[in-house]
């Protein structure tokens, strides 16, 4: 059963949201100060442990990457320089183990899921009319919700569409303003003459719908089916206490309306990595979010964020392995024993 039958219970979903657990990161401070090293020596390790124990005992037995597919009508405006039938063709090799991300799931020990959206119809083009109809977008947001299990410790999401940088390109301008020339880059191998098409074609958009709308209408204008759903699917996680990693900028935009409808809505994430792809650390930096990792990614797929899950699993290690000051005989500089 969808859990969103209106865009008023989304928005009231997305507006009633499980806090951080303040005494649990009280707590992991105390503990932390115990440990057998200088206060602060390993720097975000210990950023990652606090976040993550705000909303899960430190322990990681399930991690999961999750992907969402789906096509974009905005490709008939030149913005790619793939056909929307290459995002099929992944589709097949993810479910045949051929891409980066089956590698990478398997070297950081992380369940893999592929969720087609809409058999993969495109959404409408953006530049022509919103990209999904209400209908549409809340059957998106509810099957990424309904993707994600309860059991699950650690989330990354990824994504996969022919055309979404443009999506998620226009939903950035759209929420935090700038025009095509200032969000479009290159996506999956566009030349010059390509991004000028793109950056005209988020003009044009902007220009047919506007920003007057709320940021569910916003997603809903100029998303698309896969960003819809990764917004359900950090939704859910927040109201199932899951930490998430997301991966570059498709997944970066796809989330950014939660932040907007509640400034703590994305809190429960970290960000994997910063991507080659122009505007996500711009993005990044108006959402808050440092990334993990910057390694010049700009695949998708989630990589970044796969690559971001040992990061988290080498943090609780260290601060769950570790011996404490009180176990050892160590002493301080003026020999004087070391208290926690």
């Amino acid at each position: 059963m969808s859990p969103f039958r209106s865009l008023d219970a989304l928005h009231e979903a997305c507006t009633s949201l499980t806090a951080a657990d303040p005494s649990s990161i009280a707590m992991l401070v105390r503990q932390d100060a115990q440990l057998t090293k200088p206060a602060g020596s390993l720097g975000r390790l210990e950023d990652i442990v606090k976040w993550f124990g705000a909303w899960r005992p430190l322990a990681i037995a399930r991690a999961e990457i999750c992907l969402f597919a789906g096509n974009h009508g905005v490709l008939a405006q030149g913005v790619s320089a793939w056909p929307a039938s290459v995002t099929e063709a992944m589709i097949r090799n993810f479910r045949q183990g051929g891409a980066a991300i089956n590698q990478l799931a398997r070297e950081v020990d992380a369940g893999l899921r592929v969720v087609e959206l809409a058999s993969l119809t495109p959404s409408a083009d953006m530049t022509l009319a919103p990209a999904l109809t209400e209908a549409e977008f809340l059957h998106a947001v509810s099957t990424g919700y309904d993707s994600v299990s309860p059991q699950c410790d650690l989330l990354a999401l990824g994504e996969m569409g022919v055309g979404n940088t443009t999506a998620a390109a226009a939903l950035a301008a759209a929420l935090f303003g700038g025009d095509g020339q200032t969000w479009a880059g290159r996506g999956a191998g566009l030349d010059d003459a390509g991004v000028q098409r793109k950056a005209n074609a988020i003009d044009r958009a902007l220009s047919r719908h506007g920003r007057d709308h709320s940021p569910l209408a916003l997603a809903r204008h100029y998303g698309g089916w896969e960003l819809a759903a990764l917004l359900g699917a950090t939704l859910a996680a927040r109201h199932y206490r899951i930490p998430v990693l997301l991966d570059g900028f498709v997944v970066t935009a796809a989330v950014a309306p939660l932040a907007l409808l509640d400034p703590t809505a994305l809190d429960h994430t970290m960000l994997g990595h910063c991507s080659h792809e122009q505007g996500h650390r711009h993005l990044a930096a108006r959402l808050g979010l440092t990334p993990l990792l910057d390694l010049s990614l700009r695949l998708g797929e989630g990589s970044g964020a796969a690559l971001a899950i040992p990061l988290v699993r080498a943090a609780l290690a260290c601060h769950n392995g570790m011996a404490r000051f009180d176990d050892l005989a160590i002493d301080d500089q003026n020999n004087r024993p070391i208290k926690s």
